[in-house]
Formats: C-alpha cells, structure tokens, sequence
C-alpha cells in the first residue's frame, strides 16, 4: 500500500471527491493558491480552478454562512477554517443555523456541508491555537464531529464526511499533519459514527483520540511488558458516539481509562464515564479513570504544555491504578 502523510492523504481525499462530484467546492483562508497555512491543499487550486476551490476573506461568520447557503441550495461545500480556536468566531452560524437547518425545514432540506480545522496543541502555538473542539461541537444535535487519528483515517473519515448529507465538522491534529501511514490504493470512504478496535485486550478498556490514541498505544505496548493486556479503541467519533463497542469491550475487560486532550469541565470523556456509570456499570471492576488537562489553558511555555497534555507515563500511570480497583464477585 502507498505511504501518505496525514496532510498528503487529507489533501488525497479532498482531490478524489472533488473530481467524483461536480457538485464538491472547497473554500477558505489561503486554502487556494498558497496550498493552506499548514500547506495541506497544495494542487488543488490548478487542478479545479478558482471556481471550485476558492480563497476567502478573513471572516469565520461569512467562511460558514456561505458553507450553509451552498449546501442547502445544492451544492457539498468543503469549508476550511484556519485554526478550530476560531470556531467561536462562527458559533451563531454553527449552533442556530448550521445544526438546526435540516431539523426546522422537517427534513426537507439536506445540509451536506463539511468543515476542516486544525487543532490540539503539542507545537508551541500558545494558548489561543492549541485548543481541542469535540467537546465544544459535540453538545450541539445535528453536528456530527470527526477526529482522525492516522492518514487512513484521515482519507477515508474525510470522503464519509463530505458524502454525508449532514454537517460534518473534520478535526485534524496539528502535530499529526507529518505522521506516514499505509493508505490502500483503493481506500473508500469510512462510515461515520463506528469507533475502531486499534488494539485488542483483555485487562482494561483505554478510549482516545487522535494524538491521545497514539500515546495510549504507546503505553499498551509498554504495559504489555508487565502482564498487563490493554485494549485501545479509537472513538473516532465523538458524536454520534458509538455507545455499543465501547460498552462491548467494558464488558469484556472491566475496567475503562478515557483519554482527553482536553480539560475536564464538560468535556467528551465525561460522557464516556457517564455511559460506563450508566449502561455498564454492572461490567466496572474499578471506577472509571479520566486522563486530561484539567481545569488549565494550553501555556506557551514548552514545559508547560508538556505538563498540561497527558502524556504517554500520565496514561500508564493511570491504566496501572484502575488494576488495583475491586473486582465483581
């Protein structure tokens, strides 16, 4: 199989739908001739030209009115805003019109529109440019919310996104954009909503995200060296939340870590624990464990941040203390 970065394969994805569908624009800041900020979108301005993908003034209100005004008159708009910190900028326009459209007209119009975002911290950008969105965009119905977490997912969660009839918003992690993986040549889109098993185990349940999937692995492959088997699901999808695979695999380890690059007000992984505490809480052998920022900003401080983001030895650490939790009778 061809070995893509996460940017290539996002970059792939968006060309294999825009030549498949006429109907597919892309739009945004500097996406066009200069290839993107993050240099993710380079090609595409000469391959479709000024009348598909388009640079945009600086206006989050007018990047996302425009999005919905496409999608609900025709069109599958792809809608890049620079950094998912400015999301707020745009919030009147995502939580009364975006999510609500499709609802309000009682389904009679569609709202097929995505919108990419670079996020999460890791790369010194300071409190402002560092932030995670799932939970912010999550708490909205009629928003779904993606978060790849390898150049696979990345292709193959970004060609479901732009084909689903609803607004889909595509958060990618900054510090992942140089990450190579294996894309399949023939690689399709990926259902929205169904988490992934990334590693089975038998011990305890480790939930994540992104950057944070990777650190989990991390630490499953070094736990494994002590006896200890972890399985790590990939959620992929914070919203709709595939309750069932991960209530399936608590009931088979009986124990669950959630893992967030996030911090712990309001945020996804309390709807995890709170699924755990509800659904299955006749499969716990141990209380639920959250690993995340806390109650703190992103610093600028490159100590700091590495402080604040969890970090490999923070989930270890934590996937040990859920071990010695009781165990049902």
């Amino acid at each position: 199989m061809p070995e893509l970065t996460y940017r290539e394969a996002v970059c792939k994805a968006l060309a294999d739908e825009l030549r498949s569908d006429p109907d597919v624009i892309f739009f945004g800041e500097d996406v066009g001739e200069a290839g993107g900020v993050f240099k993710v979108t380079p090609g595409l301005y000469e391959e479709f030209g000024p009348n598909r993908v388009r640079d945009t003034p600086i206006s989050e209100q007018a990047i996302l009115g425009s999005a919905l005004g496409a999608a609900i008159t025709g069109l599958r708009p792809v809608a890049e805003l620079m950094f998912a910190d400015f999301i707020p900028v745009a919030m009147d326009q995502i939580v009364n019109q975006i999510a609500k459209y499709r609802y309000m007209s009682g389904g009679r119009l569609r709202t097929p529109l995505t919108v990419r975002a670079a996020q999460g911290g890791g790369v010194g950008f300071g409190t402002q440019h560092s932030q995670c969105a799932e939970s912010w965009l999550a708490s909205f119905p009629g928003i779904k919310v993606v978060s790849p977490a390898d150049p696979a997912e990345a292709y193959g969660l970004l060609r479901g996104a732009i084909r689903d009839d609803n607004p889909v918003f595509v958060l990618e992690h900054k510090l992942l954009y140089s990450m190579k993986g294996e894309v399949a040549a023939d690689a399709g889109p990926i259902t929205l909503g169904k988490a992934r098993i990334v590693r089975p185990g038998k011990h305890v349940t480790v939930v994540a995200l992104q950057l944070m999937l990777q650190r989990a692995v991390e630490a499953a492959n070094l736990l494994a060296t002590e006896g200890i088997d972890v399985e790590v699901i990939d959620l992929r999808c914070v919203s709709p939340l595939d309750r069932a695979t991960v209530l399936t695999s608590l009931e088979k380890t009986g124990r669950i870590v959630v893992v967030e690059e996030s911090p712990s007000g309001a945020g996804w992984g309390g709807d995890i624990a709170s699924l755990a505490a509800d659904e299955g809480v006749y499969f716990l052998d141990a209380p639920v464990k959250r690993v995340n920022m806390g109650m703190t900003l992103t610093p600028y401080s490159p100590p700091l941040e590495d402080a604040a983001v969890p970090t490999t030895a923070r989930i270890t650490d934590a996937i040990r203390s859920v071990m010695h939790g009781y165990r049902r009778s």
